[in-house]
C-alpha cells in the first residue's frame, strides 16, 4: 500500500514537470526582456524623469514629490527595488506606509499584469485598475491616517549613483541570474505541489473550508488555492499554477477573472508586506485597506456582468 502511494506520488510528480518548465521559461523571457529594459530606463535617467512629472500627483496623496522615484522603480521592477530606494529617503511612519500601499497594489506591473492576461483578464483592464487603485488609496489613507510626524522629507543624494555601463551590466545579469534560477526551481516546487494537492483531494478541502471567507469575498470556492498562492506567493511565483488551472479548463476564465480582480491589488500579503514593515511601515494600515477595496472590485464587477446580463435580457424582450 505504502509502495502504491508513492508510486502514485512519483506520477504526479512527474506529469507536473513539462508545463510547470514550458510556463517557467515564458515567465524567465519576459522578465528578462522587462528587466532589461528597466535597466536602460534607469541608466539614460527616463525613470528619474517620469518621477519628475509624477511629482505633482504625489504631493496631492501627501508625499514629497521625490517619493515618486520609489513608485515608479516598483511600478516598473519589484518590491526590493522600491524599498532600496525608499531607504535612503527620510519618511515618517505615515509617508512609509502610504507608499508602501502605493507600491503594493503597483509593483512588477508588466511582468504580473502579463500574467493574468494569459489567465483570462484583460491586460489595459488590470493595468488601469492598479494604477488608479494606488493613487486612491494613496489619498484616502492621506486623508484618514494620524497627522505625520514630519511634514517635510527630503531625498539623500546618494540615490542615484554614477556607474559605467559595464558595471551596471554585470549587475543586472548577477542578479536576475539568482533570480531566473529561485523563479524557476518555485515554479517546478509549486506545480508539482498543486498536482499532489489535487491528486489527493486536499484542494478540495481547502475549498470547503475556505467557502465561507471566499463568498464574502465574492469569489467562486474554486478560486480558493488559486487565492491562497497569490497571497503566500504573490503573482509571478504562481504564475504557474494559475496558467495551468485555467490552460486546462479547471476554472472557469470568468471565475479567474474575479480573482484577478481581487488579487491584482492584494497579494503576497506574506513576504512583501513584511518588507514593508520592516521598513517602518504600519501593518495593518497596509494590509486592510488593500483587501477591502479588493472586496470592492470583485463585487462591482460582478455587478457589471449583472446590469449587462439585464440589459440583453430586456433587449430580446423587446424584439419578442
Amino acid at each position: 500500500m505504502v509502495g502504491f502511494q508513492w508510486q502514485r506520488i512519483y506520477k504526479t510528480a512527474k506529469a507536473a514537470i513539462p508545463s510547470a518548465l514550458q510556463t517557467a521559461w515564458w515567465m524567465v523571457r519576459l522578465m528578462v526582456v522587462i528587466s532589461f529594459g528597466v535597466e536602460l530606463l534607469r541608466y539614460f535617467g527616463i525613470v528619474s524623469w517620469m518621477s519628475s512629472i509624477l511629482s505633482p500627483i504625489f504631493k496631492w496623496v501627501g508625499l514629497p514629490g521625490e517619493a515618486a522615484l520609489v513608485y515608479i522603480t516598483g511600478y516598473f521592477a519589484n518590491v526590493y527595488t522600491a524599498i532600496a530606494v525608499m531607504a535612503s529617503m527620510q519618511l515618517d511612519v505615515c509617508r512609509i506606509t502610504i507608499l508602501a500601499v502605493m507600491v503594493l497594489c503597483s509593483h512588477n506591473m508588466l511582468i504580473e499584469t502579463a500574467v493574468q492576461k494569459k489567465t483570462g483578464s484583460s491586460f489595459w483592464r488590470i493595468l488601469a485598475i492598479r494604477t488608479l487603485s494606488a493613487i486612491t488609496l494613496g489619498f484616502v489613507l492621506n486623508c484618514l491616517m494620524p497627522p505625520s510626524l514630519a511634514d517635510s522629507c527630503t531625498l539623500n543624494a546618494s540615490i542615484v549613483q554614477d556607474a559605467s555601463a559595464v558595471e551596471l551590466l554585470t549587475e543586472w545579469v548577477l542578479s536576475n541570474g539568482i533570480l531566473v534560477l529561485r523563479m524557476t526551481l518555485i515554479i517546478l516546487g509549486l506545480s508539482v505541489i498543486q498536482r499532489l494537492l489535487s491528486e489527493f483531494g486536499v484542494i478540495r478541502w481547502l475549498s470547503k473550508l475556505l467557502r465561507p471567507l471566499l463568498f464574502l469575498f465574492g469569489l467562486p470556492g474554486k478560486t480558493s488555492f488559486l487565492w491562497i498562492v497569490a497571497n503566500f506567493l504573490g503573482l509571478a511565483y504562481g504564475a504557474a499554477v494559475m496558467i495551468e488551472e485555467t490552460g486546462q479548463g479547471k476554472i472557469a476564465r470568468r471565475d479567474v477573472d474575479l480573482l484577478n480582480h481581487h488579487i491584482c491589488i492584494s497579494h503576497s500579503n506574506l513576504e512583501d508586506l513584511l518588507l514593508f514593515f520592516a521598513a517602518g511601515g504600519l501593518f495593518w494600515w497596509m494590509l486592510l485597506p488593500r483587501l477591502c477595496w479588493a472586496i470592492v472590485l470583485v463585487w462591482e464587477r460582478r455587478l457589471e456582468w449583472q446590469l449587462g446580463l439585464n440589459v440583453m435580457m430586456s433587449h430580446k424582450s423587446n424584439i419578442t
